[in-house]
């Protein structure tokens, strides 16, 4: 699925109701039919309700709402802001619907005098119309709004907003703070999600997010680029293929997983087990000496290459021929092991996926970045990413540096995180859709190394590879959860679901 800029949906909506495909007043009966019904599944009609509508779209929404809830005897108070007397038409088709019915539940504030709020309190629900996505600019704290959000907020009432939580840009948002937005349960979204909604710094303001389907032709999305796509699981069917039954191990691929140290070989098992999981013909695990009896006892399945250091690798130069080279999962930060880091960056063309302690490495000699090849794969949470592209102040300034440097080396980023995002050397950014709390666990990412790395032994390109590991990694953690529950999730876990995972795929139930 696309994700648009808001001029991108404005066009895209504009241009269906062109066509005839739908309406203004449709849309807008559409989305307050969610709406209410939302308010409707979760409270009963002695709840009171206040809506806050401003004079564009989310205004038109909130009182389209207040009208439903009121013909189904909910007692709603609605308060229009009105300040430059210039309710947009929408708007006031809306509101005279609602005056010709109910004009008593109607306050209109002209701005001319001070406003004094509705008295909130935590039994009660806000409907917030005030801007949704209409907002064009950060507000400004003189304007008031901030004063008003800040209310709301602290009254603690259930909230639900249209788009965009009052006071959030629909893309980028580092000129607003997260304390001068309306903080949404529910926020209803017409048609089309929006990039802030991936964005971590402003999740506590989105709430949860349903997108109500207005009938849009897929033709009009198809036509219009984007760089920002959301993966779901019909996106990975299309690219995951099924096995061949005639096949043997040498046509699954290999992989060479370079991994683990004393006191961190379990690094090195768990990205295997990924490995093996997720369909490599064979995995050789290259490790220190120290841990060849817990790998072998481990993954009997692997074979492994014993480094001539006891405890730490020194040597990574290839010894036969592999399809991927996985490397990082617990192999440490020594002087000798950067060395050989180095050495096996500037010397081999296998695709190569760079995880852990590689780039904990590349963070302390930087110099490294620049041998990668292009189309690596690196795959940092935020402080390895920090640590590797200098500090960022927000998970949005993260994101926008990510892109940057995506572009700068030509490598794919995976920035791991609640919407994992895959970033491409052109700059698209793919977020991932599965996954949950329980994979905040030592070992989840080392599982995903070896996904990643069994797929591309298995013939997928990296950016293929990148996506369907991401998709599987996540879905694998659901499947865990689902079983044992968030709390008791474990790296193992994930990474003996990752065959499930992929079987759900490919033979989805109906």
């Amino acid at each position: 699925m696309k994700i648009f800029s808001a001029k991108q949906i404005k066009q895209t909506i504009q241009a269906a109701i062109n066509s005839g495909a739908t309406s203004l007043d449709e849309i807008i009966g559409t989305v307050s039919d969610s709406a209410a019904y939302e308010i409707m599944s979760r409270f009963r009609p002695s709840k009171r309700i206040v809506v806050f509508a401003g004079a564009e779209t989310a205004g038109a929404y909130s009182i389209a709402t207040a009208s439903k809830l009121i013909m189904q005897g909910y007692h709603v108070e609605v308060v229009v802001f009105d300040i430059s007397q210039n309710l947009s038409a929408e708007c006031q088709v809306q509101l005279n619907r609602l005056n010709d019915t109910n004009p008593e539940a109607v306050a209109i504030y002209s701005g001319k005098t001070l406003f004094e709020p509705p008295k909130l309190s935590k039994n009660d629900v806000v409907i917030d119309g005030l801007f949704g996505a209409d907002l064009s600019r950060p507000l400004l704290g003189e304007s008031g709004f901030p004063m008003l959000f800040n209310y709301i907020n602290e009254s603690y009432a259930f909230i639900l907003s249209f788009d965009l939580p009052s006071g959030m840009m629909s893309e980028w948002n580092r000129e607003s703070l997260l304390r001068k937005m309306i903080h949404a349960n529910v926020t209803i979204v017409a048609h089309f999600p929006r990039l802030s909604y991936f964005i971590a710094d402003f999740a506590p303001a989105v709430g949860v997010w349903k997108m109500v389907d207005l009938n849009i032709s897929s033709e009009i999305s198809n036509a219009t680029v984007t760089d920002y796509h959301i993966i779901e699981a019909s996106d990975i069917r299309r690219i995951l293929r099924h096995r061949d039954p005639f096949a043997d191990k040498s046509q699954f691929g290999s992989v060479l997983l370079i991994a683990g140290s004393y006191g961190m070989m379990g690094a090195a098992i768990l990205a295997a087990k990924g490995a093996m999981r997720a369909g490599a013909g064979k995995v050789t695990v290259h490790a220190p000496l120290c841990g060849y009896i817990a790998t072998q006892a481990a993954i009997p399945e692997v074979l492994f290459d014993a480094d001539k250091k006891d405890i730490f690798i020194s040597d990574m130069a290839v010894k036969g021929r592999y399809n991927v080279i996985a490397i990082g999962p617990g192999i440490g930060t020594d002087n000798i092991t950067i060395s050989a880091l180095e050495n096996l960056l500037l010397t081999s063309s296998t695709p190569m996926v760079l995880d852990a302690d590689a780039l904990n490495c590349i963070a302390m000699k930087p110099s490294l970045l620049d041998i990668i090849k292009p189309m690596t794969i690196i795959t940092p949470h935020a402080l390895e990413f920090d640590r590797i592209f200098g500090a960022s102040n927000s998970h949005e300034t993260r994101l926008v540096k990510a892109i940057e440097m995506a572009k700068k080396y030509r490598i794919f980023i995976i920035l791991k995180g609640h919407y994992t995002a895959t970033i491409r050397p052109d700059g698209k950014v793919m977020f991932n859709t599965t996954g949950n709390s329980g994979m905040a666990t030592a070992g989840s990412g080392d599982v995903l190394t070896g996904i990643i790395a069994a797929l591309i032994a298995q013939g997928y390109k990296p950016e293929r590879a990148a996506l369907i590991g991401v998709y599987v990694h996540g879905l694998a953690g659901d499947i865990a959860a689902d079983r044992l529950g968030e709390h008791g999730v474990t790296a193992s876990d994930i990474a003996d679901s990752a065959g499930i995972a992929i079987s759900e795929i490919l033979n989805p139930k109906q």
